[in-house]
């Protein structure tokens, strides 16, 4: 197991932004996808995301030129075998990480950390999928991931001190700020976050407002840097239905229902910015 070397599972927009931030601090990484074409669309991302780096005036050329010659594209999980850490940042679907998690677990290393960027499913029973729980954690970073500071760092119920040590080292090496977390659904930030952007949701599905006077409210009366609605767009509106459901199967409490216009938008194919519509058009 070589000790520099990071395994990042998924080159989607949370798993681009990790990598970017593991090698822009000094790390192999490892990038896998399903097929070359995703991960190579990974790897441009990157590109994009460092060159506005570059363009302010905080990287500079050569080190963008490092961070993308540390990156090394896969869609094998045995490149993984001398890992010295896995973060997995597939989409959030619970039997597709149980999946990752049990093949992942015969591949690599004993001492190798096993880690979910889920944003609700529980890492406690990722981790029973594994014959390793102790060395199975959540780090959970936020979008856009180079630029948010905060991780949530979720124990399971089985997860040792010694993995967490390990893994609020390494988010403190990223230029993170980690937050320790217990296993429940949604952990912190969208116990709380989701909810909203449900009620949101709601109160447009109720008519009580446009979606642009519901984010002009939220943006002009709360503070808020954007309002709940076009942030429900950048997250993605399945990612939100997703983890309303499992809020609500979780606590059995009706207050996490899903609003049926959620339910309805992503059955049309209306996730957000990702797919051209959700709540707003985008180019």
């Amino acid at each position: 197991m070589e000790q520099n070397v990071i395994g990042v599972v998924g080159a989607g927009q949370m798993g681009a932004g990790i990598a970017q931030v593991c090698a822009q601090h000094g790390y192999s990484v490892k990038l896998l996808d399903v097929n070359a074409a995703a991960v190579q669309r990974g790897i441009q991302a990157i590109g994009a995301s460092l060159d506005r780096f570059v363009k302010k005036g905080t990287l500079k050329a050569e080190e963008k030129a490092a961070t993308l010659d540390r990156i090394t594209p896969t869609a094998e999980l045995q490149d993984f075998r001398d890992a010295r850490i896995v973060i997995e940042a597939a989409t959030e679907r619970s039997e597709l990480k149980f999946d990752l998690f049990r093949r992942l677990d015969q591949i690599c290393p004993p001492e190798t950390i096993l880690a979910s960027n889920t944003s609700s499913i529980s890492i406690t029973e990722i981790a029973a999928q594994t014959k390793r729980p102790a060395n199975v954690i959540g780090m959970h970073f936020f979008n856009p991931v180079p630029l948010m500071s905060l991780v949530e760092i979720v124990r399971g119920l089985l997860t040792n001190d010694e993995t967490y040590q390990a893994v609020d080292v390494l988010a403190r090496e990223l230029g993170k700020i980690p937050v320790e977390v217990n296993d429940f659904p949604g952990f912190v930030s969208n116990r709380i976050l989701m909810p909203m952007i449900n009620e949101a949701i709601y109160t447009l599905y109720e008519g009580v407002a446009s979606a642009e006077a519901i984010d002009t409210v939220m943006k002009l009366g709360m503070n808020h840097p954007m309002g709940p609605l076009t942030l429900a767009d950048f997250i993605g509106l399945d990612t939100c239905l997703a983890i309303m459901e499992v809020l609500h199967d979780g606590f059995g409490d009706p207050k996490y229902r899903p609003c049926p216009l959620l339910r309805k938008m992503v059955a049309a194919g209306l996730l957000g910015k990702k797919s051209g519509r959700g709540f707003y058009q985008y180019g």
